[in-house]
């Protein structure tokens, strides 16, 4: 009798043929994929009212969602279909795509040739059928111009006229996730801060001779070592002094007396994190950080208790963010633009709460000014949210002028609120 292919695949892992950590992030990754499948994708689809949603992949320009769906071969174009027939179960095929993982995902139904989508779609017959075209979200965007041409083309103007934006039923199938996805992002989550807070330690850094672009490239060996990615295209490390940013990732030698700060984030098994940390260095004499700093610091973490307190599920985004800064001002803070500190003695703040995980910003509901479409979703249970703000606090060395302290850690909404999903950031790191 012939033995399945993952029957072999663990035959070959017994006798250590392959990785075993290759296999045991696959396993993980198809589980969140079945759980979604079952969990997720019905009532996405039927809260946005769309009975047929079709993925398209072309070969050499495949849609955001390619890893989601299971990923495979393309060879000319390929499509993931998802119909709502009624069942509670929606109706899963592929048509163009085909390899054995896919096939071994055990998610999909049907798998065809790419030939068969018009006489697929007519039997089918659906009201409303979502493609992944979006204005602002580019996670749900993944269909070219073309792409959708020649579509309407092979279905015809009947299946045309009834075309629709699957933005938001992406978004609302990216950000709501299933418990192991949850843990899974955990995961992802202790690889960034224990990578971050290593970066801006003595085993990196030696004052005087070390050069934030050595640490940033440190950083990338890591997730080369670990099979790890980032949204990223280099981390930032950068030093802040009283006017701002003073050098970002450049080849500036770190001096003692440096305010340090690092933004970043690595990706795992289809998860994308954002985060950031902060370091002193320590001047020669020095056993602590300074007052001032110190003083700044927790500053923030008070704004951060302030904002994870104030953020609940069931209203949007958009309501949040003005419960969030009602909560910040009557707590004395005041709320201002993004890097505009006032120059009077208060610490100003401003927030950037946003979706994260399917990239490091994500396609969610978005507590940030700079996502206008996803500041009008509702925050649902099981959304991931950034918790970013940004302090600034009057610094008595510098003329009154203010530090800017950003906290960022990554956390998932429940019903109770917010709640973190690994260690935070609580401390200002020291380097000697």
């Amino acid at each position: 009798m012939k033995k399945s292919v993952l029957t072999l695949t663990l035959l070959l892992l017994i006798t250590g043929a392959y990785s075993q950590e290759a296999f045991r992030r696959w396993r993980k990754t198809n589980q969140i994929r079945l759980d979604k499948y079952d969990k997720i994708l019905p009532e996405a689809m039927r809260e946005n009212n769309i009975d047929m949603w079709i993925v398209m992949c072309r070969e050499g320009n495949f849609d955001p969602l390619y890893s989601d769906m299971g990923e495979g071969y393309v060879g000319h174009n390929g499509y993931y279909i998802f119909t709502d027939t009624g069942k509670p179960r929606i109706e899963r095929a592929v048509l163009g795509i085909e390899g054995y993982l896919l096939e071994e995902t055990k998610a999909y139904d049907y798998f065809g040739s790419e030939s068969e989508l018009k006489d697929f779609v007519i039997k089918r017959d659906p009201k409303h059928i979502g493609l992944n075209t979006s204005k602002d979200i580019g996670g749900a965007d993944g269909m070219s111009y073309t792409g959708r041409t020649e579509l309407a083309q092979l279905l015809g103007k009947k299946y045309e006229d009834r075309f629709v934006s699957a933005e938001k039923l992406v978004s609302d199938f990216r950000s709501r996730h299933v418990a192991s996805e949850i843990a899974g992002f955990a995961e992802a989550g202790d690889f960034s801060y224990q990578l971050a807070e290593r970066a801006l330690s003595n085993e990196v850094i030696k004052p005087g001779v070390t050069t934030l672009e050595d640490v940033a490239w440190w950083m990338k060996e890591q997730l080369f070592k670990n099979n790890l990615y980032s949204s990223f295209g280099m981390p930032s490390v950068y030093v802040t002094g009283p006017n701002g940013i003073a050098a970002t990732s450049t080849d500036r030698i770190i001096q003692r007396g440096d305010i340090l700060m690092l933004d970043w984030g690595v990706g795992f098994m289809n998860f994308y994190t954002d985060m950031k940390r902060m370091a002193y260095v320590l001047k020669d004499g020095e056993k602590d950080v300074p007052k001032s700093v110190q003083n700044a610091f927790d500053q923030a973490l008070k704004v951060r208790d302030v904002v994870t307190s104030s953020i609940k599920p069931g209203i949007t985004a958009k309501q949040n963010e003005e419960n969030i800064y009602k909560a910040l001002q009557g707590a004395g803070y005041s709320r201002i633009e993004f890097n505009k500190p006032g120059a009077d003695e208060k610490t100003d703040v401003i927030i950037g709460c946003h979706s994260v995980g399917d990239w490091g910003h994500g396609t969610g509901p978005s507590i940030a000014f700079f996502n206008p479409v996803q500041i009008n979703y509702v925050i649902k249970p099981t959304n991931f949210l950034s918790i970013e703000l940004f302090a600034y606090t009057p610094m008595p060395e510098w003329g009154g002028k203010k530090l800017r302290i950003p906290l960022e850690d990554d956390a998932v909404v429940t019903e109770r609120g917010v709640e973190w999903v690994y260690p935070v950031n609580r401390r200002v790191l020291l380097i000697k």
